[in-house]
């Protein structure tokens, strides 16, 4: 997964808003589609997306959001009979391109066929859709630490801290690798920071960006 993504949210409404000032937070690109006149004004003002205005089900709309591009396409209007067909539109536009859908009920599994990962709002809130755009290299679990994020971080190849051991690494103040590699033990200043391995970091929010550079570039 990359560490930037072109994102286009379908939806401007308060879980599409919040999930893109997320993204935009972490330095992704976002694009969102949104049919109120009034509402892409506002998401205007805010400066964190470009605004596309019109029916993300629409494929023109689509092609104008420019698609072919784009490395997710999260639905994430309160229609889910707008979100599949605007997931299935983005497919069929772009085939390599993720697609994340929000539904109105909790079985999912008929939806699965057709989209790469659903969401179901009563479960999982605007975080958990930033989280599954952006795959399994980073998931933030804050929505149940409060402001402290609990993140589980693939080592790039490259970054700065990539085959250092942690008391190798400079880390910021408010930051605590948690586990090693497997997940199984408790990391320890010996512990290798191993390049496309997993660690799972408790992090201070204002220093997130900081470790992520680190282990991340």
């Amino acid at each position: 997964m990359k560490s930037k993504l072109d994102v286009i949210i379908a939806g401007g409404g308060r879980v599409g808003f919040q999930t893109a000032e997320i993204l935009d937070d972490q330095g992704h690109d976002v694009s969102i589609i949104e049919r109120d006149e009034d509402r892409c004004d506002d998401i205007s003002d805010a400066y964190l997306a470009t605004v596309v205005e019109g029916d993300a089900a629409n494929p023109d709309i689509l092609e104008q959001a420019d698609v072919e591009r784009a490395d997710v396409v999260a639905a994430l209007t309160g229609e889910t009979g707008v979100n599949l067909a605007a997931c299935m539109a983005a497919r069929e536009l772009s085939p390599g391109t993720r697609t994340v859908c929000r539904i109105d009920r909790a079985a999912s599994e008929a939806y699965t066929r057709f989209v790469d990962a659903v969401l179901f709002p009563e479960r999982a809130g605007a975080r958990v859709a930033a989280n599954e755009i952006v795959g399994s290299d980073v998931r933030t679990l804050a929505d149940v630490t409060g402001t402290l994020d609990i993140m589980q971080i693939r080592v790039e190849e490259g970054a700065p801290a990539a085959g250092r051991t942690l008391k190798e690494v400079r880390f910021p103040s408010g930051t605590l690798v948690i586990s090693d590699d497997d997940g199984e033990r408790i990391a320890r200043p010996e512990t290798t920071l191993d390049p496309g391995r997993q660690y799972v970091v408790a992090v201070e929010p204002e220093v997130v960006d900081e470790v992520l550079n680190l282990l991340r570039g």
